[in-house]
């Protein structure tokens, strides 16, 4: 798998709400991720978590790194080592999508996957 094949793939994945579950929508996208960061050891990986504006500055900044936590399990299990990855957390201080709807929450509640 090539860097050009790696940018191709979903580097957002989103959350239900309250939820640090990650989808099963998201699983194909992440192992080929994992796939590649394990052929290249010397890449590493920043999983931005993020909320949508309900509940307190503390809760989503928590809520922000569980999420990540999420990816960072699913991309370890699949053979990632742990020093490839880290975890930042902005609860919901960077939203994607500015509104006070479910459309813009649904699209705040996410971990971006950045190299």
């Amino acid at each position: 798998m090539t860097k050009a094949d790696v940018m191709a793939l979903s580097n957002v994945f989103y959350f239900d709400f309250d939820k640090a579950v990650v989808k099963a929508e998201a699983f194909a996208d992440l192992s080929a991720h994992a796939k590649y960061l394990v052929a290249n050891p010397s890449v590493s990986v920043v999983l931005e978590g993020h909320a949508d504006e309900r509940g307190t500055r503390e809760y989503n900044m928590a809520l922000g790194e569980r999420r990540a936590k999420a990816v960072s399990r699913y991309l370890t299990v699949q053979g990632v080592s742990g020093s490839q990855i880290e975890i930042v957390s902005y609860g919901e201080e960077r939203p994607a999508v500015i509104g006070h709807s479910e459309d813009a929450w649904s699209q705040n509640r996410r971990v971006e996957l950045k190299y």
